[in-house]
């Protein structure tokens, strides 16, 4: 297949339910708790207005998925993006579908003025720390100290 299978667009409400079937997929696969699809669906319809929310997918019928949310920062003059998630069918994959969509929220974000670009990554996921590693991310949150950065949660 050829790269235009699989072109990277902004994810709108009419595509709500796309966007959530992929990643009600992507937590189902991780073993991960999930609303139904339906639910995220009505989630998605509405956060997609929000300027401070982006969900991006590829291909047509998407198979990939990217939910990235943006914050104002105290510590440089332009705002933070978190990718919150990146999904692609895993029948797909290492096909340059998750870098399309990694390239392009990073140009979105940029264009937003943002600075610093942010993901959070499980532990044993070390196909996807491999895979962030090598479009230059890094755990090191200080590199002239080597700390590594740590992400903590707690649901209230």
């Amino acid at each position: 297949m050829t790269d235009a299978n699989y072109v990277v667009r902004v994810c709108g409400p009419a595509e709500a339910e796309s966007a959530a079937q992929l990643l009600h997929d992507f937590n189902v696969e991780f073993d991960c708790p999930t609303p139904p699809v339906a639910e995220l669906a009505e989630r998605i319809r509405t956060l997609v207005t929000r300027p401070d929310f982006k969900i991006l997918l590829a291909g047509e019928p998407a198979v990939a998925v990217a939910v990235t949310t943006f914050r104002p920062s105290l510590w440089s003059p332009g705002p933070v993006a978190l990718l919150e998630e990146l999904y692609v069918r895993p029948e797909l994959r290492s096909r340059g579908i998750g870098a399309a969509v990694l390239t392009r929220a990073i140009a979105a974000a940029k264009e937003r003025g943002v600075t610093t670009f942010e993901i959070n990554v499980d532990e044993g996921d070390v196909d996807a720390q491999r895979f962030y590693r090598s479009h230059g991310f890094t755990e090191i949150e200080y590199p002239e100290t080597g700390e590594r950065a740590f992400y903590f949660h707690r649901e209230i």
